[in-house]
Formats: C-alpha cells, structure tokens, sequence
C-alpha cells in the first residue's frame, strides 16, 4: 500500500488502522460524556424549577 508517496509493510497498515480506530473510539467516549453532562445540567434545571420557594419567615415548626 502506499501512502503519500511511501510504500507501506503490514505492520505499518495495520498501525495506521489501530489509529485510526482509537481515534474513532475516543470520538465516541467524547460525543456520550458531553451527552451526559447535557443531560445533568438539564435534570438539575429541572430540579429547580420543580421546588417551590421557601415561605419567607416560616421556618420547620410554622
């Protein structure tokens, strides 16, 4: 196989691959944790939205 110009051996193809592979997976890890912190950030909005504001003066015994 070549390669810009550079002849390629198998051990090198199959480097290349192995690579690019990597490259694939850590894309994947990346696009899910982002998804992730998307979806904590958006839970603890809701969160807050739910959860009436405390009654001003009024503390645990009336």
């Amino acid at each position: 196989m070549t390669l810009f110009g550079q002849t390629l051996d198998g051990q090198q193809v199959f480097g290349l691959i192995s690579l690019i592979a990597v490259l694939a997976l850590w894309l994947v890890v990346l696009a899910g944790q982002r998804n992730h912190v998307r979806q904590i950030k958006r839970w603890k909005k809701d969160q807050t939205r739910k959860t009436p504001p405390p009654a001003a003066g009024r503390g645990p015994w009336g």
